[in-house]
C-alpha cells in the first residue's frame, strides 16, 4: 500500500521529526479558504486517511477559515496521535470580506498563537511558522522584533521550535540570531524557481524546505513538458510535480492540501515515483 513514508521522514531537532509528505490544510475551509467547507464530514475524513496513510507533518494557520480548519483538524484527530507534528502559521488575520490582511505586531502575534492552541485544543505547539511577506513575494524588512516576540512565547514554553514563511535568506539569517530556525515555507515548484539557491541553504543546514503552491505556476509549454514526462513515466502530471521537489534536496517537504480522499492518495503516491535522471533534466529546465 502506498505510503507517504515511503518518501522518508525528516528529524529537525531531537524532538521534531516529520514525514517528508506532509498535508496542507488549507483548502478544508470554503471557497477562498474562507468560511466553512461544503461538506465537514469529508474534510474530517481526509485528515483521518492522511494519517492512516502514514503523514505525521499537517500544515495549517488560524487564520485558514479563519478558525474553520484548526477546528475540524481538532475535530478529526484530537487526542492527537503521539508522533504527529501540526505546523502553524501566524503574521495575517482575515477580513469580513475574506482579504488577507498583515498583521505583524509583536502584542496581536503572540493572540495569534494562543488562539491557535485554543483552536487545536494543545498546550504547546510544534512549530509556528512566522509569516512576513506574502504570495506574491518575499520584502527585506527586519524580522528581528516579530520573530523575538515567537522566541519569547519558545521560551515560555507555548512553542516548542519556530520557522518562517516568505521569507528571504537575509531574514533567515536575521532571525537565526534571535533563535534557531527549524522550517522555512516559500513559495516553490517547478515553474518558480526564485529560492533554488534558499533551497540548497536549507539542506546545507538541516533546515526543512516547506514549498507551498507545488503544483501551481505552469504556463500551456511548461504543461507541455510536464505532462510528457509524466506519460512517459505512467503518472499523472501532479504525482510528477511533487516527485521532483522530493528529489530536489534532501530537506525539502510538501504539504500539498486537497479536500479529496482520492486526490489525497494520489498526492501520497507520489512518494513512492522515483524520477530517473533523464526526465530530471528536462524538469529542471523548465525553471530556466
Amino acid at each position: 500500500m502506498t505510503s507517504a513514508t515511503s518518501a522518508g521522514s525528516l528529524t529537525l531537532a531531537d524532538d521534531l521529526t516529520i514525514s517528508r509528505m506532509g498535508y496542507g490544510a488549507m483548502q478544508l475551509a470554503g471557497p477562498g479558504v474562507f468560511g466553512p467547507p461544503k461538506d465537514r464530514d469529508q474534510a474530517v475524513a481526509v485528515l483521518r486517511e492522511a494519517v492512516d496513510l502514514g503523514i505525521t507533518h499537517i500544515d495549517t494557520s488560524d487564520f485558514y477559515g479563519p478558525v474553520v480548519v484548526n477546528e475540524i483538524i481538532k475535530e478529526a484527530l484530537h487526542p492527537y496521535p503521539a508522533d504527529l507534528r501540526i505546523v502553524t502559521k501566524v503574521g495575517a488575520r482575515r477580513g469580513d470580506d475574506g482579504s488577507w490582511n498583515a498583521s505583524l505586531e509583536p502584542d496581536d502575534l503572540k493572540a495569534q498563537v494562543r488562539e491557535n492552541l485554543l483552536h487545536l485544543g494543545l498546550d504547546a505547539l510544534d512549530a509556528v511558522n512566522l509569516r512576513v511577506g506574502s504570495a506574491e513575494g518575499t520584502t527585506e524588512e527586519s524580522v528581528a522584533e516579530q520573530f523575538g516576540a515567537l522566541a519569547e512565547l519558545q521560551r515560555e514554553g507555548l512553542i516548542r521550535h519556530l520557522g518562517l514563511s516568505n521569507v528571504s535568506s537575509a531574514q533567515l539569517t536575521e532571525a537565526q540570531t534571535i533563535a534557531p530556525v527549524v522550517t522555512v515555507q516559500n513559495l516553490y515548484n517547478l515553474a518558480a524557481r526564485q529560492d533554488d539557491d534558499l533551497v540548497d541553504r536549507c539542506a546545507a543546514e538541516n533546515i526543512a524546505f516547506a514549498a507551498f503552491f507545488p503544483l501551481g505556476g505552469f504556463s500551456p509549454l511548461q504543461s507541455g513538458t510536464l505532462t510528457a514526462v509524466a506519460a512517459r513515466l505512467d503518472a499523472s502530471p501532479q504525482q510528477v510535480a511533487l516527485a521532483w521537489l522530493l528529489q530536489r534536496s534532501a530537506t525539502t517537504v510538501l504539504i500539498p492540501g486537497t479536500s479529496s480522499v482520492p486526490h489525497l492518495h494520489e498526492n501520497v503516491a507520489a512518494a513512492d515515483l522515483e524520477l530517473p535522471a533523464d526526465a530530471v533534466a528536462q524538469l529542471d529546465a523548465i525553471g530556466r
